[in-house]
């Protein structure tokens, strides 16, 4: 319907912004005659992003910082941007092009909200309540409800996930993902022999990629690699950078403060959220408003979307039985993985492609 030729560039600062934008990136590549370039920033992981360009035979250029990706921004003159966070030139880009803010994560840090401080051209957002919530924070920006584009090649069929056989596992054995965020984690509270409380399953360990590179996760990486001398543990390297082919694998899911929550969820699979963080002391008894201040209200609301365990001991407990009647949930799973990641009909990126295309 849309015979309009459009050019776009995707901003990656972060190797993890790239779940959420290739399924974007392929639905592009189906509809539109247009070119697409992926603007990746030089840091600590170019080799891994280098595999994933020949992998997904990416368009690309490089860049060593953000004052670099502006200028290249000035003379491309693309249609759209996208960006997965603030960009501090965004009065100069829309001299030129129009600017899109597409977030990488649902999860409960307020900074998801706070992100739209600096106006981009569109917001692409997940459900109307995430929405409404925006809007009323920032009545005069423009806000358009999408959904979650990153769980589009699950819903589709177009990725089934792993062989677990390739990765030394035992295919007859359910499978559990560990995801932990780095901050607040749960990883330094449970036990060096974890993978033992949990030998009838396989074990994927996919923590967030600053527990694997930031030097003051060090411990945190000290308890991971020990886990991983499991004969039923695997654990993600850098180079497993996207979660979906993790979730699209596993049985059931634990975590603490992470996105996964409401992404796994959304799949209507048990979730087991570990309220056991180990917060820094800052974070602690007359502290603990910094603790509230970096996580959003919707926190509260992993209760209702997973099983909440407040001890490891409940923890063992809760995945025994969540494996057992894995659809006891399944409603109020829905009911608010769809109000904190919008309809889950795999179409998201779909809509975003169409709302790019209208309006040229």
């Amino acid at each position: 319907m849309h015979n309009k030729n459009i050019s776009i560039l995707f901003d990656v600062q972060e190797l993890y912004y790239l779940p959420q934008y290739l399924p974007v990136y392929h639905e592009f590549l189906r509809r539109n005659k247009g070119n697409a370039t992926f603007v990746f920033h030089h840091g600590k992981f170019d080799k891994i992003m280098e595999d994933i360009i020949e992998l997904e035979n990416l368009n690309h250029i490089w860049v060593q910082n953000k004052f670099q990706a502006n200028e290249y921004y000035q003379n491309k003159k693309a249609d759209w941007i996208f960006f997965g966070n603030t960009f501090p030139f965004l009065d100069q880009i829309h001299q030129v092009s129009k600017s899109i803010q597409l977030g990488h994560g649902v999860g409960p840090k307020s900074s998801y909200y706070t992100k739209s401080d600096t106006p981009t051209t569109v917001r692409f957002v997940e459900g109307e309540y995430r929405r409404n919530r925006l809007r009323n924070m920032y009545p005069d920006n423009n806000f358009v409800n999408v959904g979650f584009c990153k769980l589009d090649p699950i819903l589709n069929g177009d990725i089934t996930g792993f062989d677990l056989k390739n990765l030394n596992l035992d295919s007859e054995k359910k499978t559990i993902v560990y995801a932990p965020t780095f901050y607040p984690s749960s990883i330094e509270r449970f036990p060096k022999n974890f993978p033992e409380d949990f030998e009838e399953f396989n074990i994927m360990i996919k923590p967030h990629y600053f527990s694997l590179s930031k030097e003051k996760y060090k411990k945190q990486r000290e308890l991971l690699e020990h886990w991983s001398q499991y004969n039923n543990v695997y654990l993600a390297k850098v180079s497993d950078y996207s979660l979906v082919p993790f979730m699209a694998t596993a049985d059931l899911l634990i975590s603490d403060a992470s996105s996964a929550i409401i992404e796994f969820a959304a799949l209507d699979k048990p979730v087991i959220w570990c309220n056991f963080l180990k917060l820094r002391w800052t974070y602690r008894g007359i502290f603990s408003y910094r603790f509230k201040k970096r996580m959003d209200k919707d926190y509260n609301e992993y209760s209702k979307i997973a099983v909440r365990s407040d001890s490891y001991e409940t923890l063992k407990n809760n995945v025994k039985e969540q494996m057992l009647n894995p659809k006891s949930l399944s409603k109020n799973r829905l009911h608010y993985a769809n109000k904190l990641a919008g309809s889950l009909d795999g179409r998201a990126s779909k809509r975003i492609i169409d709302y790019l295309l209208e309006k040229k």
